[in-house]
């Protein structure tokens, strides 16, 4: 129960039982007294773990009542439509009238929310945007604040918005920090780590039940797109192991970009499926690729529609994830009597969110691998282009790409044990 496990409040325990929450979920049970006692946290964790009931219920557990004139809660979601649901959220489970919640997103007149936020506000949701734009208006007043929450920080990082975060953060002098996120990676510690205070991590690691038998998968954790272009070209030179590969990215566009970008040798092997332009190489479907020798490498735009049949090719490589992670999945579910596929994903930090998503659903971990020794890293800021990338010490539990090389993978593309032998096993027989 929740009074049992949490000492919640009786108000709170009877606002939480009446939207049906009847028993605390595992991220609750784990950071709720954190969250009271003031400390620090990152929460990690799946869509639907319970993130946002978790911080709802800490910041009304430490506000207790109204009588501040300043905001002592600010809580920075994505966009607008975040914004309207944790709002929301406060409204369902806030049984006290003295807390006001007031929300701040882009929409035509900002007067409207300055003066909204003038008549009185215990706990602001808003765009990190919007936020910042009134403060520097002078509208938004952070000297009481208590606690400052950052949730979908991973997707906040995605949109672009770090500047206006550092910014809030760092004009508030003395508070508690809390950062929800479905993945922890390096672009979103840079954000958070000049601010967070030796912070706890709970990580909840929910796969939910395997839905389908899926094929043998493979993760590279890549820091920038030019990489995975050096990385493609790479694997692609093993012509005896890489005999037939299809190559995923999401427009026809950047489909004749990956062409252009192989070497020569490359090049001649290599074709699109319905070309953007008249002169280069292509196929108007997969069957056809399947069953000429002339070309090994398709490369295929995620913006077609129709179902594509991707069976019975030994190799596909997903440069760039679908918007639709629904469409990731259905290449990957194994159909009877279908040759065994090895499917390759490429990986950005800000493609992890996405990454996890997909596990999520299909209710597996995707391996990572790490990156082959040869692999030339390139580096996305001109003043770090000449500095090697090394790892965080303390990164490898999330499955840092960059780990030090075992002497067993130096002579390879480091793929893991039974990867290797089915690789072994195309070039055999296939």
């Amino acid at each position: 129960m929740w009074s049992d496990k949490l000492k919640l409040n009786k108000q709170l325990v009877r606002s939480v039982t009446d939207a049906g929450y009847l028993t605390p979920k595992e991220i609750q049970a784990k950071s709720l007294s954190r969250i009271i006692g003031g400390q620090d946290m990152i929460g990690i964790g799946p869509e639907g773990c319970g993130k946002t009931t978790t911080y709802i219920l800490g910041v009304l557990m430490r506000l207790k009542y109204g009588v501040e004139e300043a905001p002592r809660a600010l809580i920075l979601v994505p966009d607008k439509e975040r914004v309207l649901a944790v709002t929301e959220q406060f409204e369902l489970l806030n049984k006290n009238d003295t807390i006001r919640v007031v929300s701040l997103y882009a929409a035509p007149g900002i007067e409207a929310q300055m003066n909204a936020l003038a008549d009185g506000a215990d706990i602001v949701v808003a765009t990190p945007d919007r936020a910042r734009a009134i403060y520097l208006k002078l509208g938004l007043n952070l000297n009481k604040i208590i606690i400052f929450i950052v949730d979908d920080a991973d997707a906040i990082v995605k949109q672009g918005l770090q500047l206006p975060v550092n910014e809030l953060a760092n004009s508030i002098t003395k508070c508690q920090h809390l950062v929800f996120t479905e993945v922890l990676h390096g672009k979103l510690e840079h954000m958070i780590d000049p601010f967070m205070n030796a912070p706890a991590i709970i990580e909840i690691d929910d796969l939910g039940e395997a839905k389908a038998e899926i094929l043998d998968q493979v993760l590279y954790h890549v820091p920038n797109f030019r990489t995975k272009i050096n990385l493609l070209n790479l694997l692609m030179q093993d012509e005896e192991v890489f005999t037939q590969t299809l190559v995923f990215v999401n427009t026809r566009l950047t489909a004749e970009k990956i062409l252009n970008s192989f070497t020569h040798s490359l090049k001649k092997q290599a074709a699109i499926l319905n070309p953007l332009f008249f002169e280069s190489p292509g196929f108007e479907n997969i069957t056809d690729f399947k069953e000429q020798t002339d070309k090994r490498i398709l490369i295929i735009a995620n913006e077609l529609q129709g179902f594509l049949d991707v069976s019975d090719v030994p190799f596909m490589i997903h440069l760039e994830l679908p918007d639709e992670k629904e469409t990731f999945i259905e290449r990957i579910i194994k159909r009877q009597d279908e040759q065994e596929t090895i499917a390759i994903t490429f990986a950005t930090d800000i493609e992890l969110g996405t990454v996890k998503k997909i596990e999520h659903s299909i209710g597996h971990k995707i391996p990572v691998d790490e990156l082959p020794e040869n692999l030339v890293v390139a580096n996305e800021e001109k003043e770090t282009a000449k500095k090697k990338v090394t790892p965080k010490p303390d990164t490898e539990m999330r499955g840092e790409a960059f780990h030090e090389k075992k002497e067993s993978n130096k002579k390879d593309y480091n793929f893991s044990a039974g990867t290797k032998a089915k690789m072994n096993k195309k070039k055999k027989h296939g």
